[in-house]
């Protein structure tokens, strides 16, 4: 079956910077720095990029991310709870935004 997604573009992420590699090249050093050892471990770091992977839904982030926090020593266990607490997060996020409708209704 065919599907928009197709886990074999993955690898050829760079080729989005063949027109401009200039800028490509920024992100990607930007991209490097953000996710070295620093105040947070790789880690952890991965596992935030694996939560918010979830909560954008990125197939692509996802199983990046998947991998990369196993690679940086993340259990199942912690990959599992970081994508429960992007859950969370998201439904937490739609409860809090029904206070819109409610001021809708109020201002009827």
């Amino acid at each position: 079956m065919e599907t928009y997604y197709n886990p074999s573009d993955l690898p050829r992420f760079g080729e989005v910077g063949e027109r401009r590699p200039e800028l490509y090249e920024a992100f990607s050093r930007w991209y490097s720095d953000t996710m070295a050892e620093g105040a947070l471990s790789h880690k952890t770091k991965s596992l935030i990029a694996l939560a918010v992977a979830h909560a954008l839904q990125c197939p692509y982030c996802i199983d990046a991310w998947s991998v990369g926090a196993k690679n940086a020593g993340a259990s199942l266990d912690e990959l599992t709870e970081a994508i429960h607490v992007a859950a969370a997060i998201r439904g937490g996020s739609a409860l809090v935004h029904g206070i819109q409708a409610i001021n809708a209704l109020d201002r009827e």
